[in-house]
């Protein structure tokens, strides 16, 4: 029995280890967040679908040099980003054998591209939003992460893949592999490089994005997450 009892006091420990690391790596980049003093920054949306989480930015607020695709929608409000694995996110359906390929295979990553005006509490009317505000070089770091996800050519270009899934949107080809990721993983890596308190080690589901989003934002960020089923002006 003492072998036994050893192996599960280790096993213990290193799940008490990696607890630890993830919990650290959750703390706030101070020099990032949150804004301070006079430095209003710029603020971000999450907006959760179901499984599945996207970034939304202002598109005025995404400095062209960093990010030079929001001219690519031009006359747009806000931008909503999303990251996945090129052929599930491009199906028209989902399908089993899209999931596991996706899931236990090396595959392109696409960005997701689409463009709105309306604020995104009443775009995405009905579906769980929540604001966040990031200090100027916060959010700019944000913006080169989104940035620097497109796959280029050699002249710098981002390569369209064609239309997005709804509204004025497009699929971009994405630089990293899809392997044992998920896009919430992804949209937690990007709040993260904005110096958000929030780590990737949870961030498997959109409900773990959205509870880590909850408990990090500053008391000066927003009011709490909500779900509006109705808008009136």
């Amino acid at each position: 029995m003492k072998p036994f009892l050893g192996t599960s006091n280790r096993t213990t420990s290193w799940l008490l280890a990696l607890g630890v690391l993830a919990s650290a790596c959750s703390g706030p980049i101070a020099s990032l967040y949150p804004p301070r003093g006079d430095d209003l920054g710029s603020r971000v949306w999450i907006a959760r679908h179901d499984w599945h989480t996207g970034l939304v930015v202002r598109r005025e607020d995404v400095p062209a040099e960093i990010w030079p695709e929001r001219d690519d929608f031009p006359g747009a409000e806000y931008l909503e980003v999303g990251w996945g694995e090129r052929d599930f996110y491009q199906a028209p359906q989902g399908t089993l054998w899209l999931g596991l390929k996706a899931t236990f295979w090396a595959n392109d990553s696409v960005l997701h591209v689409a463009a709105f005006s309306a604020p995104p509490a009443v775009y995405f009317a009905g579906l769980e939003v929540a604001e966040i505000a990031l200090s100027t070089r916060g959010f700019n770091a944000l913006a080169t992460f989104i940035a620097d996800a497109h796959a280029r050519t050699r002249e710098g270009r981002a390569i369209a893949l064609g239309p997005g899934r709804y509204g004025s949107s497009r699929f971009y080809l994405g630089r990293e592999r899809y392997m044992l990721t998920t896009c919430n993983v992804w949209i937690a890596r990007a709040l993260r490089a904005g110096g958000f308190p929030i780590t990737s080690f949870w961030a498997f589901t959109a409900a773990n994005v959205m509870s880590q989003v909850e408990s990090g934002r500053a008391p000066r960020a927003v009011a709490p997450a909500h779900r509006i089923t109705s808008w009136i002006p």
